[in-house]
């Protein structure tokens, strides 16, 4: 099966970067769309990023525009997120999910078949 591998997770302040990672495991299908989404304690999981696997084109959630930014490296299948000057908004476990019959970027969980472990980003001074 298809497995996503997350990492790049950890502590930053106010202000700081991070650039998460999510590689594939058993898969090198690079034509469908990837997403980022985060979840914190005692909130819903949404969706902060998206790159689609028809055009490589991207959407942001509005919280993130500007600071946040979504990429393919199609040579080693990786996407990652690269966030900047995070705020303790951002401060949740961060989820890479792909959809297997998911071409175009949306940002709601349901089309994501393939999920990855998580990574804990937090932002704390």
């Amino acid at each position: 099966q298809l497995q996503l591998v997350a990492s790049g997770g950890g502590l930053v302040q106010p202000g700081g970067s991070l650039r998460l990672s999510c590689a594939t495991s058993g898969s090198t299908l690079n034509d469908y769309a990837r997403g980022w989404f985060r979840q914190a304690p005692g909130k819903e999981r949404e969706g902060v990023a998206c790159i689609s696997g028809s055009d490589n084109s991207t959407c942001y959630h509005d919280s993130v525009k500007g600071r946040f930014t979504v990429g393919r490296d199609n040579t080693k299948n990786t996407v990652y997120l690269q966030m900047n000057s995070l705020n303790p908004e951002a401060a949740a476990v961060y989820y890479c999910a792909e959809g297997g019959l998911l071409a175009g970027c949306v940002l709601y969980v349901g089309p994501y078949d393939y999920w990855g472990q998580g990574t804990q980003v937090t932002v704390s001074s």
